[in-house]
């Protein structure tokens, strides 16, 4: 056991290309030493670190720029400086930056934000004050442009985005219809958030659903999982409905992966499909990060955390965990 005077610096790095759903076998955990800064650079003490389903395509041998076979898992992450040579960041400074899934990383700060911890708890700004909620804002504000009475319709809609999205929709005036998995997923997203309906992809059929919630049709829809349920919206578009393609988590595991099959649709509605990728907009970030915060503050939008605990030598179990979807809003992992 490592003393507390001596601590190591556990880290998860890719062993092997997951063929499907990653396993065990694909990573490997390893120890270093815990880094020292040099000049320019400091050291942070990781507190918890974001379980995203992009991920998996992060380690695709087609994705364009793919994590490297040995490589620390990349990840977003909280956490407090430890030791430092940068002059624009101090000891004990709330952080956040892509540390990766390790105890310490070291930074030269590019990419680093300084965190407020009393404007919200450090979790939240992986949640809905960091990339979800960003992604959410953006891609519904930007991309979808609702207006009052719209009806948006969000898939997974408990988790990390959608659960935002569809928030912010509700804020906009908008009418919101959610697709999850499961009766606690669907009673959690109205009883608790305010969605207007409910459709349990599980167990009910979402092009029949649709018919019902939304007769007029869907003015947005915002997607985050692709394959049959992005099929069962398109043939439910009303006119000039926009479709933002934010994530395709049904998808990253897939050995064939399935494209649209209704996309004529789009041209008898006269719709727009169009992807987003939050850096975009990384020069709005600090106004985008105010609004949301505003709103949590007011009670209008609630950000929710299911944190699990086990260090860094639990993530091939919350990795596995998402890709499940047994988590409801967004899945973080503690490190002690």
């Amino acid at each position: 056991m490592e003393s507390r005077m001596n601590p190591a610096n556990h880290q998860i790095r890719l062993a092997a290309r997951p063929a499907g759903l990653p396993a065990g076998s694909d990573w490997e955990l390893t120890t270093e030493p815990v880094p020292v800064p040099g000049p320019g650079e400091f050291v942070v003490a990781v507190a918890y670190v974001s379980i995203d389903p992009a991920m998996r395509r992060w380690i695709d041998a087609d994705y364009r720029e793919p994590l490297a076979i040995g490589a620390v898992m990349e990840a977003s992450a909280v956490g407090r400086v430890l030791t430092t040579q940068h002059p624009e960041f101090a000891v004990g400074d709330h952080v956040y930056g892509g540390f990766g899934v390790q105890d310490f990383a070291r930074s030269d700060g590019t990419g680093v934000t300084k965190l407020d911890p009393l404007l919200a708890p450090l979790s939240s700004y992986l949640a809905a004050l960091g990339i979800p909620g960003l992604t959410a804002y953006f891609g519904l504000i930007d991309v979808g442009r609702p207006r009052a009475a719209d009806t948006v319709v969000v898939s997974g809609a408990a988790g990390a985005v959608g659960s935002v999205t569809g928030q912010i929709a509700k804020i906009k005036g908008c009418r919101v219809i959610g697709i999850a998995g499961g009766p606690d997923k669907c009673r959690w997203i109205t009883a608790d958030l305010g969605f207007d309906g409910a459709i349990d992809y599980k167990s009910q059929d979402i092009e029949r659903a649709l018919r019902e919630s939304a007769p007029e049709g869907v003015d947005i829809f915002f997607d985050n999982v692709g394959g049959e349920i992005l099929d069962a919206v398109l043939t439910r578009l009303a006119r000039g409905a926009r479709i933002v393609l934010s994530g395709g988590v049904s998808q990253y595991n897939a050995q064939q992966p399935r494209g649209p099959v209704h996309y004529l649709e789009l041209i008898a509605a006269r719709a727009s499909m169009t992807g987003m990728l939050t850096p975009d907009y990384a020069d709005r970030y600090t106004q985008a990060r105010a609004e949301i915060a505003g709103w949590l503050r007011d009670g209008r939008l609630i950000s929710r955390e299911d944190i699990m605990e086990g260090g860094v030598r639990a993530f091939p179990d919350a990795l596995r965990t998402l890709f499940a979807g047994e988590n409801i809003g967004k899945l973080v992992l503690t490190v002690p």
